[in-house]
């Protein structure tokens, strides 16, 4: 039984990260292209997300606060939202929805599950991705999942033109996202210069300011095989370069789901997290381009449902034991 859709204007809420708001865009463009001229869809996300969104035309408008929800409460008043769909579900959200007052429906978390299976190994997640968890939110609108997979629009300024890269870069190269929020996501730099040594296509390293120190030690070690991006583009420019890539390698990251968005071919290496999570890569139906790599059977695995900034056991065997030449034979095939 579907809700009879009066709402002309529905307001999206989801304030971070990069992989999270990019894992919702499924839900923006069904409601759009589902519901048609019935909708105008809004977003509200953190400022520092804003441009994640800004392009993307199944939206009419995206709000943002840098850290408050005071900053913007008298226009969510005033424009007159006629329902709420909340994909965070945290304190925040709620307050929003306060301020709207107006019907809403929210994402349910699997907080409980996650906490087993990270202090007890007890395994009740569910077998299924957290895009078709958040799809759930708008079935009672009649809007189901068109199977497209996920979408990132790059604004038209940031579009990198490969004639800028390096001469040997631009017949084509393999993408190696070596960040990540969190040290426990991410692989020895050691291990990321072994993968990069034996890679037969040239390597574009990227990553944020964050990245700039290990990536300026992975190059000064491997020379002119790899590029060094790292820190050098904005967010939306670093999408136009993974756009562009062959084949991406990535840990959990939000590049990973960038990725995702441009049906590249991925290999994603795990550590502390896990893909039952429900956040592996989302690909459109039917394909197929995804590899992952992890260390299964690993009894401290997972150690969080986020990260840490070590390894809580000390030995990060979930990285340090990583395939390498796994990684590699599906970075060559």
């Amino acid at each position: 039984m579907y809700l009879r859709l009066m709402a002309q204007k529905i307001l999206i809420i989801r304030f971070s990260s990069i992989g999270d708001i990019v894992l919702t865009t499924p839900v923006i463009r069904c409601l759009k292209t589902q519901l048609k001229d019935e909708v105008e869809v809004h977003y509200l996300t953190k400022t520092s997300f804003k441009s994640l969104l800004t392009s993307n035309p199944h939206l009419a408008a995206v709000h943002s606060i840098e850290k408050d929800l005071s900053e913007i409460s008298e226009n969510l008043k005033t424009e007159n939202f006629d329902l709420v769909i909340d994909l965070h579900h945290n304190l925040r959200s709620a307050i929003a929805k306060k301020i709207i007052d107006k019907k809403s429906f929210s994402f349910k978390k699997i907080n409980i599950q996650k906490w087993l299976k990270v202090n007890f190994k007890i395994d009740k997640l569910p077998d299924v991705h957290i895009v078709d968890r958040y799809m759930k939110c708008v079935e009672s609108l009649g809007v189901v999942n068109d199977g497209a997979g996920l979408d990132y629009f790059i604004p038209t300024e940031d579009e990198v033109d490969i004639t800028t890269l390096p001469s040997n870069y631009q017949n084509g190269y393999l993408g190696f996202v070596i960040g990540a929020k969190h040290f426990t996501k991410m692989m020895p730099t050691e291990k990321i210069i072994s993968i990069c040594q034996k890679i037969k296509s040239p390597v574009v390293l990227l990553g944020g300011p964050s990245d700039i120190e290990r990536a300026d030690s992975i190059a000064k070690e491997l020379g002119d095989s790899v590029y060094n991006a790292c820190g050098k583009y904005n967010i939306n420019q670093s999408a136009s370069l993974v756009k562009q890539a062959n084949k991406i390698i990535t840990h959990d990251t939000g590049l990973m789901h960038i990725a995702s968005a441009f049906n590249k071919e991925i290999i994603s290496v795990w550590g502390n997290t896990i893909p039952e999570f429900g956040m592996y890569p989302y690909l459109p139906s039917g394909n197929s381009k995804s590899t992952i790599i992890e260390v299964n059977d690993l009894g401290c695995r997972p150690c969080t449902k986020i990260g840490y900034d070590k390894c809580p056991k000390s030995h990060f065997k979930c990285m340090v034991d990583i395939d390498v030449e796994a990684v590699i034979n599906v970075a060559n095939k």
